[in-house]
């Protein structure tokens, strides 16, 4: 609960994308004021206090373009710090060993794992101002993969490494978690099975769940590392993945 009148600010990138929304949702439901930014124009249908639309790849391999970019987020901030810094754009590039080119994984680590770090250091000023806290949207890839994943994985497996490494790396200064989900019901997932509708009930029930998860879980479970009632909780990367990543895929023997 917020007792006085300062404002609270939350940064979150890939505002655009279907988990992107559901955090700046819930980021202004609890009283943020929430910069969102994407490489996209604002959706007609996202409320947010601000909205810059920024290169995230760009920001890291050109310097002047990224400190014009931060320089954006500062000014909005002023002198009240950020609260919140959510790394959500991710960039999915499939392709295997045999084909992955150099143009795959500059884009994929600029956006996946480099602009987190160079966007966290750019802020951290601000962040240790307000005794604010670090989410970053990993994936059930940092861990479990499965083939033409290469790249994506190789950066979430990275990503969740910086978390702890950052965690270490901070100690009591800035609160650093990941947030690492499986399948979560976005219009980019739905688009992949788009007249697959028996493919993506098989996938609902790999999860012993019963079902993927949603945007709007990925966006509370950030809301809870960032509320910081639970300030021990510091590099932790949580599986928010429906029990899959326990799950064997061997064939199921029936009983006659």
């Amino acid at each position: 609960m917020q007792f006085d009148n300062k404002p609270r600010y939350a940064l979150i990138t890939g505002a655009a994308g279907g988990i992107g929304q559901a955090l700046v949702h819930e980021f202004a439901a609890n009283g943020y004021a929430v910069i969102a930014t994407d490489q996209m124009p604002q959706p007609a249908d996202l409320a947010c206090a601000h909205y810059l639309q920024a290169d995230l790849a760009r920001t890291v391999s050109d310097e002047a373009y990224g400190n014009s970019v931060l320089a954006q987020v500062k000014a909005i901030i002023s002198s009240h710090g950020l609260q919140a810094l959510v790394n959500n754009a991710a960039t999915q590039i499939l392709g295997g060993a045999d084909s992955l080119t150099r143009a795959d994984w500059q884009q994929t680590l600029h956006v996946n794992l480099l602009a987190p770090f160079f966007w966290a250091q750019g802020l951290l000023t601000d962040l240790e101002t307000a005794k604010g806290s670090i989410v970053n949207i990993s994936s059930i890839h940092a861990r479990l993969t499965k083939k033409n994943f290469v790249a994506y994985a190789t950066s979430k497996a990275a990503l969740s490494g910086l978390t702890r490494a950052m965690a270490v790396d901070l100690g009591p200064r800035v609160r650093v978690n990941a947030i690492e989900p499986a399948a979560i019901d976005t219009p980019m997932l739905k688009a992949g099975f788009a007249g697959k509708d028996a493919l993506y009930a098989q996938l609902e029930q790999c999860h012993p769940a019963g079902r993927i998860g949603l945007p709007a879980e990925v966006a509370k479970c950030a809301m809870i590392l960032v509320q910081g009632r639970m300030p021990f909780l510091h590099g932790a990367c949580l599986a928010l993945d429906g029990g899959i990543s326990g799950c064997l895929l061997d064939p199921v023997m029936k009983n006659n």
